[in-house]
C-alpha cells in the first residue's frame, strides 16, 4: 500500500511539471511573427528567450554579415571605450588599390593615410568597405588568412559549430554560416558598446572627404532598430543581422538567403523588408506582453 502511494504522488508531480509550464515558456511559445518564406532566420529577446528559428539549418554564405566577427575580433584585441577613437592605423598600397574594384563594396583611402582604428571600422560597418575590412585583418595579425584563423578560433570558442570564415570581408561565397550560429555572435557583439555606437551610426565619412557614406541599413531608428549588419550576394542573397531595444530589452535578429541568386541589390532590399516585417512583429508582441502585465 505505501508503494502504492509513493507511486500516485510522483505520477502526480511529474503530471504537474508538464501540464503548467513557465509564463514565458507558454508566451514564447505563441509569438505570431511572419517569418521569412525562404532563407533561414532566428529571433531572441534578452531576459525573454529564443523566439524560434526558421527555414533549412544547414550553413550557407553569409556575405557582409561576416564583419560583425571581424569587427568583434579587432575589439577584443584592441579594446576601445566610448569616445576613444584609438590608435592611428596607416592605409597600404593593396587597400588603396582595392577602393575601386568593380562588384565590390569598397571606400575610397589613399596609400598612406593615417586613419584611426574607431573609423575604420565605421568604415568597414556603416557603408560595407571590403577593402577596409581587409585592412584592418593584415595590419592585425600581419596577414588576412591569419586573421581568419583568430576569426575561426572565436567561433569555436563561441559555439558556433556550423561556421566558416574564409575571408574578413565577406566577399567570398566559401564563407558560411547560420542563423543560429549568427545570433550568438550578435548576442556577444552587442555587449561592446564601441560596436553598439558605430552600427546604430547613420552616416560616416572618409576622413579628408565631404560625402556622407550612409549606412546600409535602413532600418535604423525604426522599431526600436539600432543596428546591426546587412550583406548581399548574388549566391548568399539578402542578409541581415538586426538588434532592437524595445521598453529596455534588447532584441536580436538574423535572416539568411533572401532572393538568393538574383542580384545584390535585390537581394538585400528582400532581407530588409523581412526583417522590418519581424522587427515591427516583435515590438508589438513586446508591447502588448507589457501591457498585458501591468
Amino acid at each position: 500500500m505505501r508503494r502504492f502511494f509513493i507511486l500516485l504522488l510522483l505520477a502526480s508531480a511529474l503530471s504537474g511539471c508538464g501540464a503548467v509550464p513557465s509564463v514565458s515558456e507558454a508566451t514564447v511559445s505563441d509569438v505570431p511573427l511572419p517569418w521569412p518564406a525562404e532563407g533561414q532566420s532566428a529571433v531572441e529577446v534578452e531576459g525573454v528567450g529564443s523566439l524560434g528559428v526558421s527555414g533549412d539549418p544547414n550553413p550557407v554564405p553569409i556575405a557582409s554579415v561576416t564583419k560583425v566577427m571581424t569587427a568583434y575580433v579587432i575589439l577584443r584585441r584592441h579594446p576601445l571605450r566610448p569616445g576613444d577613437d584609438g590608435p592611428l592605423i596607416e592605409v597600404d598600397r593593396t587597400a588603396a588599390d582595392e577602393s575601386y574594384v568593380p562588384r565590390e563594396s569598397t571606400v575610397p583611402v589613399r596609400e598612406g593615410q593615417r586613419i584611426r582604428l574607431r573609423h575604420l571600422l565605421e568604415l568597414m560597418m556603416v557603408p560595407l568597405g571590403n577593402n577596409v575590412a581587409r585592412l584592418l585583418a593584415r595590419r592585425d595579425s600581419g596577414s588576412q588568412e591569419r586573421f581568419v584563423e583568430r576569426m575561426n578560433a572565436t567561433a569555436h570558442r563561441l559555439g558556433m559549430a556550423d561556421t566558416t570564415y574564409t575571408g574578413a570581408s565577406g566577399n567570398e561565397d566559401s564563407t558560411v554560416s547560420t542563423a543560429a550560429d549568427q545570433l550568438k555572435l550578435a548576442k556577444k557583439a552587442m555587449h561592446d558598446p564601441v560596436l553598439r555606437e558605430v552600427v546604430a551610426q547613420a552616416t560616416t565619412v572618409v576622413p579628408g572627404d565631404a560625402r556622407r557614406l550612409p549606412n546600409t541599413n535602413t532600418l535604423l531608428n525604426k522599431h526600436g532598430v539600432i543596428g546591426i549588419k546587412t550583406g548581399s550576394g548574388t549566391a548568399a542573397g539578402g542578409n541581415l543581422m538586426w538588434a532592437s531595444r524595445v521598453r529596455g530589452r534588447l532584441v536580436l535578429g538574423v535572416i539568411l538567403g533572401q532572393a538568393a541568386n538574383t542580384n545584390p541589390t535585390a537581394a538585400k532590399a528582400a532581407a530588409l523588408e523581412a526583417g522590418g516585417r519581424m522587427s515591427a512583429a516583435v515590438e508589438q508582441w513586446l508591447l502588448k506582453r507589457r501591457t498585458a502585465r501591468t
